[in-house]
């Protein structure tokens, strides 16, 4: 098996754990409120967090190097677990999904004045058809919107910004830097709402948190390997395989299917970001390339997803 080959196997594998991991969340979201849901996979997190801690060879300490984007990325965690959790709950599987796909559309889009990327007309054609493919799966006007639809639009462009701040600074910060001063956060605030909201919970709930907190370390490990072998072009488009997952799942566990608009909406969201991917992974226009070098997920700061932004991305030198 070639090493892209292997790249997107691992990558399949690490977004059908990611899918799994989700499933759990839209479950248990149908029980307990969402700061109980996030306080509870965070605090199951925390003894991995350590673990990666000690096995952290870079020295230096917890303080940050550039605390106002560690900051910026506390609070979109926050921000963006709260609402992806949320919608999860409040919608289908599929339509979370759909409108999370915007987001490698939202870090083109943030790109240009946090990075300085250059965005050629192509690729805001692109984006421009990718955000009209989300309208098209929330359908305004024609179909009721909810606080779901609105939480995942907010976690898509926290997740953007999250992704933004690992390009700015993440080779400059330690990576367990980057990591859990989410998780604290997402402690500190869901601790704090959690006496407002708390439902005593049996053993076997307990068991699905820490099986959220391991899965959500084995889908960014999965993940890294995955880009450490293949090219991040070809590593990319694979988070689209969570669809599929949303899908089947979705069927079999929640009754739910896949409507039509909804099927459209995300096939046009797919298909602009896929042609993102694959023009940012030929031009030669920056060295930044933001949306290859992200885990092209929502980043929730509650799961144990170590960055690969600083993961070599292999480039022609075609222009764009």
């Amino acid at each position: 098996m070639g090493s892209n080959a292997k790249g997107a196997v691992l990558a399949l594998i690490a977004f059908a754990i990611f899918a799994t991991h989700d499933v759990i969340v839209k479950a248990m979201g149908g029980i307990y409120a969402t700061p109980q849901l996030i306080f509870f996979s965070v605090m199951f997190s925390f003894p991995l967090a350590l673990l990666m801690l000690v096995q952290d060879p870079r020295p230096g300490t917890l303080k940050p190097v550039h605390p106002g984007w560690v900051a910026l990325r506390t609070g979109t965690g926050i921000v963006s677990g709260l609402t992806v959790f949320y919608a999860f709950t409040a919608l289908p599987l599929t339509q979370v999904y759909a409108i999370i796909f915007a987001t490698p559309l939202i870090i083109t889009i943030l790109s240009v004045p946090f990075l300085g990327e250059r965005v050629r007309m192509r690729r805001w054609i692109a984006v421009g058809v990718g955000l009209f493919g989300v309208l098209v799966v929330v359908r305004p006007g024609t179909a009721e919107l909810g606080l779901g639809h609105a939480a995942a639009l907010i976690g898509a462009l926290c997740g953007a910004l999250s992704a933004i701040t690992l390009r700015k600074v993440g080779s400059k910060e330690r990576p367990v830097v980057l990591l859990l001063y989410p998780l604290f956060g997402n402690f500190i605030v869901m601790g704090a709402a959690l006496p407002f909201v708390y439902q005593p919970m049996p053993i076997t709930h307990l068991g699905l948190f820490a099986l959220m907190a391991a899965l959500g370390l084995m889908g960014g490990l999965f993940s890294i390997q995955a880009y450490k072998h293949g090219e991040a072009v070809v590593v990319a488009p694979m988070q689209y395989s969570q669809i599929i997952w949303a899908s089947v799942f979705g069927y079999l566990i929640f009754r739910e299917t896949m409507d039509f608009w909804t099927t459209v909406g995300t096939l046009i969201i797919i298909g602009s970001g896929i042609y993102i991917v694959v023009r940012e992974g030929r031009s030669d226009a920056s060295d930044n390339h933001p949306v290859l070098r992200t885990k092209m997920r929502a980043d929730t700061g509650t799961l144990l997803r170590p960055s690969v932004t600083d993961q070599p991305v292999n480039l022609t030198k075609n222009g764009e």
